[in-house]
């Protein structure tokens, strides 16, 4: 229970009649010093994971995989997604960061309503493109792991010569499938965990002010 649900429990108790009320100012004061605690922490936590990936990254890069790809314009593709999703997930930074100093500043209750949407809505914009970011860096590395795996182009080769080819590719396919099932529920359990808190926490200062503005 936070401290707004403390107060208000207080004012309803009998023996408290006397216990000094809030005005509209103190009550907004309030929600807005949580809402502004909220996002900052939406954007400290969206920073420490893209920390962590960055460094999961750099720990693959040594690989036998790949270390094939070198020179090769698979490995341009590869840098070509990479760099496009930093400067994707560097505008989401930027959207958080905005975010938290809007509510930061903001003087009025419609206007923290505003902002409040606003975060919600590019959190559930940033967690989308994370999932449909990972299914297309997953469906770009098999691709070029064909292209440029000669082990697996000859195991191709193979299935193609015996007549199993479908059934090699739909192993593939289900393998591939299989990997980003896992991958996706383990992300959105994470997501649902802590960013769905903390926009739980800002949807209740929501409710909160749209009560106070009627």
């Amino acid at each position: 229970m936070d401290e707004l649900d403390i107060l208000k429990k207080d004012w309803n108790k009998e023996e408290n009649q006397n216990f000094p009320k809030l005005s509209y100012n103190d009550i907004y004061k309030m929600l807005l010093k949580k809402s502004s605690s909220t996002v900052k922490w939406i954007f400290i936590i969206s920073i420490l994971e893209f920390l962590f990936w960055t460094i999961i990254s750099f720990g693959i890069k040594d690989n036998e995989s790949m270390k094939r790809l070198k020179g090769t314009d698979s490995e341009t593709v590869l840098n070509v997604l990479t760099v496009l999703g930093y400067i994707v997930l560097c505008y989401f930074f930027y959207l958080f960061y905005k975010n938290y100093k809007k509510i930061s500043t903001t003087d009025n209750a419609k206007k923290l309503m505003e902002n409040i949407l606003n975060t919600r809505r590019t959190v559930k914009q940033y967690v989308g493109f994370n999932l449909v970011f990972v299914v297309v860096s997953t469906v770009v590395v098999v691709l070029i792991e064909f292209n440029q795996d000669t082990h697996l182009e000859a195991r191709v080769h193979e299935a193609a010569a015996s007549g199993h080819i479908f059934m090699f590719y739909s192993k593939i396919i289900l393998i591939t499938a299989g990997i980003l099932t896992i991958t996706i529920t383990i992300l959105l359990g994470f997501y649902a965990l802590i960013y769905g808190i903390l926009l739980k926490r800002l949807n209740k200062n929501y409710k909160e002010l749209k009560r106070m503005d009627l």
